[in-house]
């Protein structure tokens, strides 16, 4: 049964709510929103009955958050933002039904599919392409995505994903960085900064027992959130990182990275191509697929 009308609150109360919460005052967040006070502390008086909650905690000149106003704010704040990108989509794209939005890993869309995007849309220059970074799994169902470029196993409930190309992993230094400390290979390692990757905890570990070589310390060294991070720091001299070949290719052209292995190490994972059960046959999605296989297959051929 679904949950009563009469008990969800409007718009404006949420908008309301969600300022005064910000300024931690009612008449600022009334200044924001072009009300008068009057007209947010009715709206939340209204927020709160129909709740059944205390939502602020009211002292002169100032409101602070209850418990239970700190939990809904959490989620008031992401019915906004996702009610203010579906806002935006519509009016980017002038209404027209050939968009296609693609949820990609932060660094290989910024590293390696921007780069290579325009000539998807020169192909089809009526198309409307929105990126979205999602750096993990989600239900197709609850966010308007297209297609998801995925890393890991080839599994994603309710999609069906496509191989697209393996991970190989090299480690690489500024070439300051490798001079000054005499780094050549993997053995040489052992005094240098280890640039780690948050989302890959053990990558290090896995990569010197590949080399055959007992460090005692492969998971100390600065913490990075994205690969790109990882590789900016590996460029500005702060030591050295592991990451997949293609993300640095620009890096290794231009000579501020140098390889300190010839022989790739394989990532655990794969990177694929998902695409939701009910949308695979699409016309569109399927001349993406298709097109971004054949670059992952161009770059496998490409010479390291």
């Amino acid at each position: 049964m679904a949950f009563s009308r009469s008990l969800m609150p409007s718009f404006q109360e949420m908008t309301a709510f969600e300022a005064a919460a910000r300024h931690g005052n009612f008449t600022r967040a009334a200044e924001e929103l072009a009300l008068t006070q009057s007209a947010v502390s009715k709206q939340i008086r209204q927020l709160e009955d129909t709740l059944g909650v205390v939502l602020f905690d009211r002292t002169k000149g100032r409101v602070t958050l209850t418990r239970p106003g700190e939990r809904y704010l959490r989620s008031v704040r992401k019915i906004l933002r996702d009610y203010e990108v579906e806002t935006h989509a519509i009016v980017a794209s002038a209404g027209s039904d050939t968009t296609l939005t693609i949820a990609v890993l932060p660094t290989f869309g910024s590293r390696w599919l921007i780069p290579r995007l325009p000539d998807f849309i020169a192909r089809h220059p009526s198309l409307t392409v929105n990126l979205t970074s999602e750096p993990k799994p989600f239900d197709f169902s609850e966010k308007s995505v297209d297609i998801a470029i995925h890393y890991g196993a080839p599994t994603w409930p309710q999609g069906e994903a496509t191989y697209l190309c393996d991970e190989n992993i090299i480690a690489v230094a500024s070439p300051a960085y490798a001079q000054a400390r005499g780094l050549r290979d993997a053995a040489n390692l052992l005094d240098a900064t280890l640039l780690q990757q948050a989302s890959r905890p053990g990558l290090w570990r896995h990569w010197f027992d590949e080399a055959h070589i007992d460090h005692p310390h492969p998971y100390r060294g600065p913490i990075f959130d994205q690969f790109a991070m990882t590789i900016q720091a590996a460029a500005v001299g702060m030591g050295v990182a592991l990451a997949p070949g293609f993300l640095v290719e620009q890096e290794l052209a231009d000579g501020r990275l140098i390889k300190l292995n010839e022989v790739p190490f394989a990532g655990p994972g794969a990177y694929y191509i998902v695409t939701p059960l009910k949308t695979q046959h699409s016309a569109l999605i399927s001349a993406f697929t298709e097109w971004i296989i054949g670059k992952t297959t161009e770059s496998r051929a490409a010479p390291a």
